[in-house]
């Protein structure tokens, strides 16, 4: 379901499948809250029935296992045992995949996991009880003020120029009051060479598009500040 929502939050998905799979994410939140409305259990049971029918309807059968199944039994467990999240199996499972990654010596399996556990255990001790301490006749590490937010050591680079107008392109192809521009020269370059692929008229247009907008955004008095900063384009030198 996790790796569901991404495509259906990113537009991947068709509309249906994009409903169904918001659908079920808005069901396992009302079952898993830790209050329950007794009058529309009925009602959620019926849904997760329908959501997993349309879900058949548009996933190939290897996608419904045993787990894709359980959903339409979880509301049907809540009328007898009470809220779910007291009892479900889920974070059980999640740990015995912990668990599994432990052996290796399949061999004595038991053996593996347990001397894999304890010393995560006590790795977990010691580094919480080490925490605050100073170190001692050891020398700080020179990144560690950097990692901190506080530089300690600062260069000056200068970009290629192939990176230097890349970077200024991505910037203006991001900026909202420059997309009218944009659209407006994609149409110039097609207008001018009408039988040009929509492939090659986007390469001239970001080959072509900062000089154009530079000379557009200048002659134009009437141009805001932000566009002409954007114009402009950023410093060539970095610090960093």
């Amino acid at each position: 379901m996790q790796q569901l929502l991404v495509m259906a939050i990113h537009d991947i998905l068709p509309n249906k499948v994009r409903h169904s799979i918001t659908c079920l994410c808005f069901s396992f939140s009302a079952i898993c809250s830790k209050v329950i409305d007794l009058v529309k259990l009925d009602e959620l049971e019926n849904k997760a029935t329908i959501i997993l029918c349309q879900l058949e309807r548009y996933f190939p059968p290897s996608f419904f296992d045993i787990m894709v199944h359980l959903i339409v039994h979880l509301v049907r467990e809540m009328k007898c045992c009470g809220p779910i999240y007291l009892w479900w199996m889920y974070p059980i499972k999640r740990y015995m995949k912990i668990l599994k990654g432990y052996t290796k010596n399949l061999h004595r399996p038991e053996t593996s996991i347990i001397e894999r556990y304890i010393t995560k255990e006590a790795i977990e001790f010691c580094s919480e009880y080490i925490e605050k301490a100073k170190l001692v006749g050891l020398l700080e590490s020179r990144h560690d003020k950097r990692v901190e937010g506080k530089g300690s050591i600062m260069h000056l680079i200068t970009p290629s120029l192939e990176d230097f107008q890349q970077a200024h392109l991505y910037i203006l192809n991001n900026n909202n009051e420059v997309l009218p521009h944009i659209v407006r020269h994609k149409g110039l370059v097609k207008e001018s060479n009408p039988k040009m692929s929509m492939n090659r008229v986007l390469k001239e247009h970001n080959k072509t598009f900062l000089n154009w907008f530079k000379d557009t955004i200048f002659s134009d008095d009437n141009a805001s500040e932000t566009l002409r900063r954007l114009a402009d384009g950023p410093k060539r030198n970095v610090v960093t």
